[in-house]
């Protein structure tokens, strides 16, 4: 209404008027998050980021719009498989004995798919959704422009930076989009915590990932979230809270390298409380004069 845009003159309503029954017995987080799925990778992410504002949303908003970490409707197995045969560029019979059509996990950008190599190794592939950048570049320029708008002609605004906000969110985008940056980021992490007994983390496939696809090690693991999985495998969940926050502390003042998307489809927990994390396409640095000034104070 602020924005002063124009009516639809009942457009969306008439298009979902067969479907209207359904939707009004949903919930408004549940519609919320149908919502963002509707619209695209752009508004998922935008979701995902929601689902952590915990002290600012109400519970049973993020709890919906954490299902947006990856229980995201899945793209068609077919086009999946078309896009890891340009990427791999040879018949997938000569690479996988077993690759299964029901994704394990489906986020904003990738879906997750459980493999066996010709040599019996289980691995994962990550697959990015087919045309995934082009939705994005087209959904950021409609966001910066109402940035724009809001920032010229809303009261308050513009001390929020909401072009700011938008653009940051391109870059990282942009980052997330090359799975080669995100090997190469698993890899460095990997090396800095060799020896570390509390984590783990999985093996890279170089010769089997792209740009738009990551092979690597499966990792039978439980998700950190599922607190009655824990609990049923015996696992130690204060043990668990104590090595992630000491995981997280040496990523930031030891190695000055940490994982920036640290939310609980992110974090998975294997026998002897041990930590894996995934999914490394966004991390962040930080240098070593402000790591001295962070402990400082």
């Amino acid at each position: 209404v602020r924005l002063h845009l124009p009516r639809s003159r009942g457009l969306l309503l008439r298009h979902f008027r067969s479907e209207q029954s359904a939707i009004g017995k949903l919930s408004q987080p549940e519609r919320l998050r149908l919502a963002c799925e509707e619209l695209g990778p752009t508004f998922i992410k935008l979701g995902q980021l929601a689902a952590s504002r915990t002290q600012t949303l109400p519970r049973e908003f993020t709890e919906e719009l954490a299902k947006l970490q990856d229980q995201v409707a899945p793209a068609p197995f077919a086009d999946i498989r078309r896009v890891l045969e340009e990427e791999l560029k040879r018949p997938l019979t000569e690479v996988f004995t077993l690759l299964e059509a029901e994704p394990l996990g489906s986020a904003s950008i990738a879906q997750v798919h459980r493999a066996a190599l010709r040599d019996g190794q289980q691995v994962v592939v990550k697959v990015q959704r087919p045309g995934v950048k082009e939705v994005m570049d087209v959904d950021l320029d409609i966001l910066r422009q109402l940035a724009a708008f809001a920032e010229e002609h809303l009261d308050g605004w513009k001390q929020h930076r909401p072009l700011a906000i938008v653009n940051e969110l391109a870059r990282n985008l942009e980052k997330e989009l090359d799975f080669t940056r995100e090997a190469a980021h698993l890899e460095r992490f990997s090396w800095q915590f060799a020896g570390e007994p509390a984590i783990h983390l999985p093996q890279v496939h170089h010769g089997l990932t792209t740009t738009r696809v990551l092979t690597m090690e499966f990792v039978d693991a439980i998700k950190a979230s599922k607190l009655e999985a824990l609990a049923e495998a015996q696992l130690d969940r204060a043990e668990i809270a104590r090595r992630i926050a000491d995981l997280v502390m040496k990523q930031i003042f030891t190695h000055g390298f940490f994982h920036a998307d640290p939310h609980p489809g992110n974090i998975h927990i294997l026998p002897g409380n041990r930590i894996c994390f995934l999914d490394f396409g966004l991390m962040g640095f930080v240098d070593q004069r402000t790591r001295e000034a962070f402990a400082d104070l």
